[in-house]
């Protein structure tokens, strides 16, 4: 019993040493077409670095810009409290602070809403430029964009 599987396990070693080099063709027998080499691939998958590379860029940008903005408003409105709070009528105060967040909310809304824009833009494109690259399936990290900082 030890003889044979021993025997059939060195067959099919053989068999698989002999028909390796027919599996490992460029060419196809059934399309007739040629295999991606290793430097097509490498040069697809750079492609798709490179796409990638755009995409971060122009998030941090638009991040930063984004963080600048949500800075100012919170600036802004600190300034404005500290002034509603000198006021000397009660009305005053109440009219002055209900400025300070209606202005506050109003500039958070502005920047959260031009963020998602280039936020959902730099995806689009690196979408739009991924799948021009025609690297293997699962070269992108397209999968792990919910992480990202939705801006809410």
């Amino acid at each position: 019993m030890k003889k044979n599987l021993i025997a059939g396990a060195i067959s099919l070693g053989i068999i698989s040493l002999a028909i390796a080099p027919v599996f490992a063709q460029t060419t196809s027998s059934v399309t007739g077409t040629t295999a991606p080499t290793t430097s097509t691939v490498t040069t697809k998958v750079a492609c798709v670095g490179a796409a990638v590379n755009a995409r971060e860029t122009a998030i941090d940008a638009a991040m930063t810009t984004f963080t600048a903005a949500d800075n100012a408003a919170y600036s802004a409105r600190a300034t404005a409290l500290q002034q509603a709070y000198t006021l000397t009528t009660l009305k005053a105060v109440r009219a002055a602070v209900a400025t300070a967040w209606s202005t506050f909310s109003k500039s958070e809304k502005t920047a959260r809403s031009a963020w998602q824009t280039a936020r959902n833009s730099a995806w689009a494109t690196y979408r739009t430029t991924a799948v021009a690259c025609k690297a293997p399936a699962g070269t992108g990290d397209g999968v792990d964009s919910g992480l990202e900082a939705s801006g809410n």
